[in-house]
């Protein structure tokens, strides 16, 4: 039988693990990657497909990964070992939790390093240096900035410093007294922005943008972007749901937190979208500027306007917190399994896994510059990349291992665990909510991924 209470301490109420899994949800995937993404496959139309993800994927799965990280009350490798034993099914289940530390390992080795650009460019805003700088001035600083891996070496340092220091600190003293500061001040300075951003004269076009569909737009791996973001931005299959779902109190309603979460995930995402296109737009600017249109564009619409000074720096530092959220519980797995599996204090464990991820991260760094030695092209669904290490990474993760996580995941709860012991974490009786969710992860969910990824293939 799984173990009653986890070793690492639980969170002091049901609200604090919601804070802490939004916080975890809610980080670079809504605020960096969401609002390019929705530029790049025509708004509107994206949007729907990705709420479609969210409603018929992301929410049964991560009902599912909460549900056995509170009753298997360990790290994720050990959770789903303990769970296939009590399930009479085989250990090697185990490699499900394997996989998902790996891509949580692997996600946080790259995103300190864009983490750490954050960090730059929030004592670039405080400082002025946007303030009337040309587009090609912008470019250039940015440019400047990526090249030179020993600033880039610095601030991977510093954020992986950060993560440390709060996860070093336990679940009760440091990720949720973080995330009680962090999320609120989160919200609060995204309420800001978009406040300003009504007054640019071009909300109404940024609304449209965001919220009018063109379908004629949508292709396969738009598809495939939404799905694979779904699983990024919601935190699903890389452990971090699984380990913050083993500190619940088992009086907390798994199905309540579940909407909560997703539903402000969501809405950060579509708030964030609210925030910068009019800004963008307001400065004849892309909505489709690819990554560059936090580290390019905005800085040059901030470089522009009258308090741009003040409201770019609120918008790093709002990139900043969400960050620092979503990192702290990429951290947490691997720590829990150290300690779990070698024995060491949770300090130790935390500092031997950030010291791993930096050393790892490394590669991120000096993949960027343009004269890298680990740079090269590749090609991914009809689209070349360039950039070796950052792109593999995101490709490996966002697209292939996290939705293969999330099917796993799906696959297990739906079909391997007892209908009972299911319905007994759920607490959901057996009508027609429990029985909804159950076909939904049974049939649904793996269903959608495993069509995606037929389709990636070329086999349908």
């Amino acid at each position: 039988m799984a173990p009653k209470e986890s070793i690492h301490g639980s969170w002091s109420s049901r609200w604090a693990f919601v804070l802490a899994a939004t916080g975890s949800a809610v980080g670079l995937g809504n605020i960096w990657k969401f609002p390019y993404i929705t530029g790049e496959n025509g708004g509107g139309a994206f949007v729907l497909v990705y709420l479609f993800c969210i409603a018929l994927i992301g929410v049964p799965i991560m009902m599912a990964e909460i549900l056995i990280g509170r009753r298997g009350r360990q790290s994720p490798i050990n959770t789903m070992h303990t769970l296939a034993i009590e399930s009479g099914h085989k250990p090697a289940w185990m490699y499900l939790g394997v996989m998902g530390v790996l891509a949580g390992f692997f996600i946080l080795s790259y995103y300190s390093v864009i983490a750490g650009w954050s960090l730059e460019y929030l004592i670039k805003a405080a400082s002025g240096v946007f303030t009337g700088q040309t587009a090609s001035g912008i470019e250039t600083l940015f440019g400047d900035f990526i090249n030179d891996p020993k600033y880039l070496l610095l601030w991977h340092t510093i954020f992986m410093m950060m993560t440390y220091l709060v996860v070093a600190r336990g679940v009760k003293s440091g990720i949720e007294k973080a995330v009680k500061i962090l999320m609120p001040a989160l919200v609060v300075l995204l309420l800001v922005l978009i406040g300003y951003a009504i007054n640019t004269g071009s909300f109404s076009q940024g609304v449209s943008f965001l919220f009018n569909p063109d379908f004629s737009k949508l292709t396969w791996g738009a598809v495939l972007t939404a799905m694979g973001h779904a699983f990024f931005t919601l935190s699903l299959g890389m452990g971090a749901i699984m380990v913050y779902g083993s500190y619940l109190p088992k009086s907390a309603s798994i199905a309540k937190t579940t909407f909560m979460i997703a539903s402000a995930d969501t809405i950060v995402a579509l708030l964030a979208g609210l925030a910068i296109f009019p800004l963008v737009f307001a400065n004849a600017l892309s909505p489709g500027a690819g990554p560059g249109l936090i580290f390019i564009t905005l800085p040059h619409a901030f470089g522009q306007m009258d308090g741009g000074v003040f409201f770019g720096t609120l918008f790093f530092v709002l990139i900043v917190f969400a960050a620092w959220t979503s990192a702290i519980s990429l951290l947490e797995p691997v720590v829990t399994w150290l300690v779990e599996n070698r024995g060491m204090r949770r300090a130790t464990a935390a500092l031997t896994s950030s010291i791993t991820i930096w050393l790892f991260g490394i590669l991120t760094v000096f993949s960027f510059p343009s004269d890298s030695p680990i740079k090269f092209e590749f090609s991914f669904i009809g689209e070349t990349k360039t950039n070796g290490v950052f792109d593999i990474l995101d490709i490996l993760t966002a697209n292939i291992m996290l939705p293969l996580g999330g099917f796993f995941i799906a696959i297990f709860a739906g079909w391997f665990m007892s209908r009972d012991a299911t319905r007994d974490e759920l607490d959901m009786g057996d009508g027609f909510d429990f029985n909804a969710w159950r076909f939904l992860v049974k049939w649904v969910a793996p269903t959608l991924v495993l069509i995606v990824f037929l389709n990636i293939f070329g086999i349908i």
